[in-house]
């Protein structure tokens, strides 16, 4: 297979409407994938909605006081690469891209998509395209907020009659009450099943991702291995 080139989309730094809080992207959903889309020989661009720095969410930061992610030596190492770093700090805007200049998307999840993700035509009229154009579109975590409002050219819910999955609903339940609060505005697995998704779900914090066709989801933030997996495989099957 020729090297493939994939685009990694990451969401710009937000405040939770919702805590109060800065939000941004989750660590582990970006780097875990791109470690192993870029070690099968394929490149992967960086792009955030708006362009420029983008942030993490800082329980994802391994180096965080909390030790919430310290386990997560693989995004350390990245996160302590200056090139990797100079790539996060400079994100091209997905409004200067088109699926004609890669051969798969990639939507990375983290608390900020709950915020910035939702009502963003331009970012939903490029998934779209890489949909249509037959090519893999997916989608990780919170990031799968992205497909609640993608239509077809009928006005039909994309991803109703098909098979997904997302952040589900026992993990928001396990996330508020830690926080002791409702954290996120709406809840994906609620809204997909409403829209006609068959949304699938493994336990809480388990791996696990689903294929459809050219569309594939992950469903939290242990999940990233498995969603790339799923992309290469589709990918191998492109020309």
């Amino acid at each position: 297979m020729r090297p493939k080139h994939i685009l990694a989309v990451v969401a710009n730094p937000a405040t939770s409407s919702t805590l109060g809080v800065p939000v941004g992207f989750w660590a582990s959903e970006l780097i875990h994938p791109y470690d192993a889309m870029t070690r099968a020989g394929h490149r992967v661009t960086i792009a955030s909605p708006k362009g420029g720095a983008v942030a993490l969410d800082a329980y994802s930061d391994p180096r965080d006081s909390s030790g919430y992610s310290r386990e997560d030596t693989l995004s350390l190492a990245y996160l302590e690469n200056p090139d990797f770093v100079n790539r996060l700090a400079n994100t091209p805007s997905t409004e200067a891209l088109s699926p004609d200049g890669f051969d798969a998307i990639l939507v990375v999840g983290g608390q900020s998509p709950m915020f910035t993700f939702r009502h963003n035509p331009p970012l939903q009229a490029l998934f779209l395209g890489f949909l249509d154009a037959g090519k893999p579109g997916a989608a990780l975590c919170h990031g799968t907020c992205l497909l609640l409002d993608l239509k077809d050219r009928h006005g039909v819910p994309v991803i109703r009659g098909r098979r997904m999955t997302g952040f589900a609903n026992s993990e928001e339940d396990v996330v508020d009450g830690v926080v002791g609060r409702k954290v996120m505005p709406f809840r994906i697995e609620d809204e997909a099943r409403s829209l006609g998704a068959h949304f699938l779900t493994a336990g809480p914090f388990e791996p696990f991702a689903v294929r459809d066709g050219n569309l594939i989801t992950g469903q939290q933030q242990h999940s990233g291995n498995r969603v790339a997996e799923l992309v290469l495989q589709a990918l191998e099957e492109v020309p």
